[in-house]
């Protein structure tokens, strides 16, 4: 199939076009490399420098490509994700996160392309009672970002419905980890997830980490979330996009491991390959004490299994940031 894929630049974009090319996909990026990185981009997919906002920017690489062979699939990776920086900025999340999405869905029906992938977020959930979602819970979001994805989310379907399109939105839980060949990982300047932030604090890049609450009603009393593999997650969207294609239909699928790790157990695990020096700080506010993914849809549906464990996952961000 032929693919397009914007954000393809961006980490977890970067990885997915690896699986697209390992599986014999043609791939065209569209990424305005804001957070991505050109040399992310695998050498076998085609790049184009787009902004998703821009209609007549988007609108123009779609026509030049569909000239050559339409596009069978579009999946979207172009989001702006920082949850704190959402509370500050909520202008900028509403115009990237919901504004593109509505003009990449524009540039689709103008296009005739019938099938979207999209990147949705666990924030949709808010603060799950039992904290376990699946997929038919409350959506309740607490942060703009959350709110930006579910709106996103809503209006894919509507668009849908409208235009005869089939959609697999993805909600994703806590994605690290690097690609086995180390070419691609996780390489931001500003870092927000716990697994890299530990591992940084091994290699002495940071002098120490914080743990926000030790209070918790947990096992050991921090927060427990789950945790899946980039290249496991990447592998999902290409079984997603077969299976809107092949069966056209659509759904909504939750993405993890469906395990909960607390961030205590991730620290003494990085801890197995080099100390990490932490300190306990308060709670943030609007964390809720477990967080983890029923993933049985996406195993029943789409026949989506993680095959990579904590400890690989926390192994191959090392290697990656040691390389």
């Amino acid at each position: 199939m032929k693919v397009c894929v914007i954000g393809g630049a961006g980490y977890i974009g970067s990885h997915t076009v690896y699986e697209l090319i390992d599986d014999h996909h043609e791939v065209v990026v569209i990424d305005n490399l804001s957070t991505g990185q050109r040399d992310a981009v695998h050498p076998k997919a085609k790049f184009h420098f787009g902004d998703i906002t821009n209609f007549e920017q988007l609108d123009e690489i779609f026509k030049e490509e569909t000239a050559l062979k339409p596009f069978d699939a579009v999946m979207h990776f172009a989001a702006k994700i920082v949850v704190p920086e959402s509370v500050e900025k909520p202008l900028d999340y509403y115009h990237n996160n919901v504004e593109g999405v509505r003009v990449m869905l524009a540039v689709m029906a103008n296009h005739g392309v019938k099938n979207i992938i999209f990147s949705s977020t666990a924030a949709v959930y808010g603060q799950p009672e039992n904290g376990v979602c699946k997929e038919d819970d409350e959506t309740k979001p607490i942060n703009p970002y959350g709110e930006t994805k579910l709106a996103s989310e809503k209006m894919i379907q509507w668009v849908s419905d409208a235009y005869d399109m089939n959609y697999c939105i993805f909600r994703y839980f806590n994605v690290a980890g690097a690609h086995e060949s180390l070419e691609i990982g996780l390489n931001r300047d500003v870092l927000t997830h716990i697994i890299p932030i530990t591992v940084q604090t091994a290699l002495k890049i940071r002098d120490e980490m914080s743990i926000f609450g030790n209070d918790y009603d947990t096992a050991d009393g921090t927060c427990v979330r789950d945790y899946i593999h980039v290249s496991d997650l990447a592998q999902a969207h290409v079984l997603g996009m077969k299976y809107i294609v092949n069966e056209n239909k659509s759904g909504i699928f939750n993405l993890g491991s469906s395990k909960g790790f607390s961030v205590l157990e991730v620290v003494n695990e990085v801890s197995k390959y080099k100390p990490v020096n932490y300190k306990v700080g308060p709670r943030r506010a609007g964390d809720p004490a477990m967080l983890i993914a029923s993933s049985n849809k996406a195993k029943e549906v789409l026949g989506f299994e993680t095959e990579r464990s904590l400890e690989k996952i926390i192994e191959s961000d090392i290697k990656y940031r040691e390389k």
